[in-house]
């Protein structure tokens, strides 16, 4: 007989569990149902007062790139996402570069959102120090991950929906304060839209590029690519729906907020303006629940992210763009790569005790602007260039998602620019040594089927 040690070995792979609605409520809970409220006020000032046109637009200067993301990822539905996308189809180097931007966006994510809930958190118990709630956010975060595909899939159902009540009930709070005091009639409501006494083109352009930030992450939803049922279908279909979703809802709720507090009307804070909103719509009780609501919100971003950033480097690993030892190793038990969850909550909390909240944030676009850039070429070259027949709808998604970002791109701050530049040098070193120069093969991608 055949002895144990002698059978041939199943590699241990990740579990395709997820369907379509899992993977909407993970891009949602990504991207967060109240995305745009930490950002509402500093973008009603500069949109001059029409924030909900420049949610709208963001919405569709998004979808081009979401379409390129979902087309991509139904020919190569694999965990590396943009990294394996454009490795294989432009080139292995340029897909590490792609996958080394992506890894900073990634990290960043929920180093972010360990640092602004411990903050948060202090508001509410400001006698516990800052350096135990970061550690308390990185171990909820990395203990939730390390559990396994489907238990996070069950607790972003659980926020989503404790974020959808709290929605609903500024939706009726604000439509209740709305009616029960006077404005100008039709006109009132058409302001949040269009203003003529504010509005100014420059003002609006500037107002998208910042709304752009309510829809950063939904990428994400591509790094689970081998954990999804039917993925060819799924992620494409996931991914323009998030950013449907989130757009219209982010414009709804920034809508509601702009009628109850005009933008005449100066804010006592611009960062938390949303919260005085809500606090005016229903009272201080409110302005206590909508605080953690949002805190909630940044939990489920940072457990998101941190596994959509774990997924990105395993995908790096088995294709020996990084250490495969380490990143392409897969827990037998969970069957999740307990490695890179682990190192990205480890990277994320140190990052919380030396980055500042202002730095990090400026950051957060730099190397997603470079992935969909990269993502939007490679569709380009696939559905396009090299097609036997060249069709309008396979050239105008990716070419203007791709403009789009890059014009966005280099308006990037000089810190954010400088700290990317630094991030990507470093890359650059990292993957001349691996390859001795370039002269080597950088990438061996695996495709799963």
């Amino acid at each position: 007989m055949e002895s144990a040690a002698e059978k041939p070995r199943t590699p241990v792979t990740l579990k395709r569990s997820l369907g379509l609605t899992d993977l909407l409520l993970y891009g949602i809970i990504v991207i967060q149902p109240t995305a745009p409220l930490p950002i509402f006020g500093v973008l009603t000032l500069r949109s001059g007062g029409q924030a909900v046109t420049t949610i709208l637009l963001a919405m569709v200067a998004m979808l081009f790139t979401a379409i390129s993301y979902g087309r991509m990822a139904s020919v190569y539905p694999s965990a590396g996402s943009a990294f394996t996308y454009v490795g294989k189809e432009i080139n292995p180097s340029a897909g590490f570069v792609t996958g080394w931007s992506m890894t900073m966006n990634y990290m960043l994510n929920p180093m972010f959102c360990i640092v602004w809930c411990s903050k948060a958190a202090m508001n509410f118990a400001p006698g516990i120090h800052y350096w135990m709630w970061a550690v308390f956010f990185f171990l909820l975060f990395t203990g939730l991950n390390l559990c396994g595909i489907k238990t996070s899939a069950h607790i972003n159902a659980a926020l989503a929906l404790g974020m959808g009540i709290v929605m609903a009930i500024f939706f009726i709070a604000a439509a209740r304060y709305i009616m029960g005091h006077p404005h100008d009639g039709a006109r009132f409501f058409s302001l949040p839209l269009y203003n003529p006494h504010t509005f100014r083109l420059g003002s609006l352009v500037g107002g998208t590029s910042l709304a752009v930030l309510t829809y950063i992450g939904f990428d994400g939803i591509s790094t689970l690519s081998e954990e999804v049922e039917n993925p060819r279908r799924n992620i494409l279909l996931a991914t323009v729906l998030t950013c449907v979703v989130i757009g219209f809802l982010s414009a709804l709720e920034v809508y509601f907020a702009q009628l109850v507090w005009p933008q005449v009307q100066p804010f006592p804070d611009v960062d938390t303006a949303f919260v005085y909103v809500a606090g005016r719509a229903a009272g201080p009780w409110f302005f206590i629940v909508m605080n953690l609501t949002l805190l909630v919100g940044a939990v489920g971003s940072g457990m998101a992210s941190q596994l959509g950033a774990a997924r990105l480097l395993f995908g790096m690993g088995r294709s020996d763009a990084l250490p495969r030892s380490f990143f392409g190793k897969v827990d037998v038990k969970h069957r999740i790569p307990r490695n890179n969850v682990i190192f990205v909550g480890v990277t994320a909390l140190l990052g919380a005790f030396l980055a500042s909240v202002s730095l990090v944030a400026e950051m957060l676009n730099f190397g997603a602007l470079i992935a969909f850039m990269g993502v939007n070429a490679a569709s380009l070259l696939h559905y396009y260039v090299r097609a036997p027949e060249k069709k309008l709808r396979n050239l105008l998604p990716p070419l203007l998602g791709g403009l789009i970002c890059f014009l966005l791109w280099i308006n990037l701050s000089k810190p954010a620019i400088i700290a990317g530049a630094i991030w990507m040098a470093a890359g650059t070193c990292f993957g001349a040594w691996r390859t001795r120069g370039f002269r080597a093969d950088l990438v061996n991608f695996e495709i799963p089927s």
